[in-house]
């Protein structure tokens, strides 16, 4: 299970947060610096799966952007990191470049697709279509 997404910038300034389990507002920030500075001080060479505490850190670099899930120890490790990339491949398809500036300002829609792409911490849907179809939705109404 998904406890948690962060979307982080390399200077370690977190573009979106999401989290599946209550964590309480000053425990967020700790671990969140935490675990962008366990990230981002690996090189390229190391893995990017990561133990931490009572769960598993997995996470992908995109250009400048940071992409990290915080899952349980029964998580598969390779799918979350697959799920990743989907992610970022429906955000460019939607988008059509991924870079934090887009991220900050639609936020929303960022909100939107991880929504459709995971539920109470589980991926209920990888198919793009399906995911972005409520969004396609809104954009026609919105032009109306």
């Amino acid at each position: 299970m998904i406890k948690f997404f962060l979307m982080v910038n390399k200077q370690g300034q977190t573009r979106l947060s999401k989290y599946y389990e209550h964590v309480d507002v000053n425990k967020r920030t700790l671990l969140e610096t935490e675990v962008i500075k366990s990230c981002l001080s690996r090189s390229n060479e190391q893995c990017s799966f990561i133990e931490y505490k009572d769960f598993k850190l997995i996470y992908r670099q995109y250009a400048a952007l940071f992409i990290v899930v915080g899952v349980n120890d029964t998580e598969n490790e390779m799918a979350i990191y697959e799920f990743i990339h989907n992610f970022v491949e429906v955000l460019d398809e939607y988008f059509s470049r991924v870079v934090s500036l887009i991220i900050m300002f639609n936020l929303d829609k960022v909100h939107i697709i991880l929504d459709e792409m995971v539920l109470n911490g589980c991926i209920v849907e990888t198919n793009r279509a399906r995911i972005l179809a409520p969004l396609l939705i809104l954009d026609k109404m919105s032009e109306s």
